[in-house]
């Protein structure tokens, strides 16, 4: 198991704490996303850094002409597009580059809950998930963190042992008569979130 002393933290702070541009743009990513706190969203951004680390150096490798240096790079293109990530085709390292923290946060299990339309808000996906009311395949999966991979998106849906499951659970006839009373052309990022932190 290991000794609890060697824990490491998952993400790096910011190294100015008070800057009021960054802290705005972290308010209104939490709020779009609906995130627990900043911890989550600077988890988020470590794991986009740590892409784009691996993207540069693995760009000196093949300017120097390091054998090893294609294959690594094939694994982190193919990694990142069995993520979702980045788009089917043919991905380069400048797109590994220009990624954005968005575009990981959207592979997060609630917000994909939440477009989906399993829940009226990403606040509410959230508790949905903790409580153990959305799965995976067969797994019922209640990290809200979880990043999930485009070829498991098709398979979240209800927990089987999940009250949600039935169709006439007053909180999914709610949700439909919300989605039914939304435009067709908003898309669920678009909704207002409730009780915004």
């Amino acid at each position: 198991m290991g000794d609890p002393k060697f824990l490491r933290r998952t993400y790096d702070t910011p190294k100015h704490p008070w800057e009021a541009g960054r802290m705005d743009e972290e308010r209104k990513l939490l709020q779009r996303y609906g995130l627990k706190n900043k911890r989550e969203l600077w988890k988020a951004q470590s794991i986009l850094r740590g892409f784009r680390r691996q993207a540069r150096d693995l760009q000196a490798d093949l300017r120097a002409g390091v054998p090893q240096a294609k294959r690594e790079t094939d694994g982190l293109l193919g990694r990142l597009t069995r993520l979702g990530v980045l788009p089917v085709g043919s991905p380069t390292l400048d797109d590994v580059l220009a990624l954005r923290v968005e575009q990981v946060l959207e592979r997060r299990f609630e917000w994909i809950a939440f477009t989906k339309g399993l829940a009226p808000t990403a606040n509410g996906a959230r508790q949905l998930i903790v409580h153990g009311h959305l799965s995976i395949g067969d797994h019922r999966v209640t990290r809200p963190g979880y990043l999930v991979p485009s070829a498991e998106e098709i398979q979240i849906a209800y927990a089987p042992t999940s009250p949600l499951n039935s169709d006439d659970h007053p909180v999914r006839a709610a949700l439909r008569a919300r989605l039914e009373a939304r435009p067709a052309e908003a898309p669920p990022a678009a909704l207002p979130a409730e009780g915004g932190r």
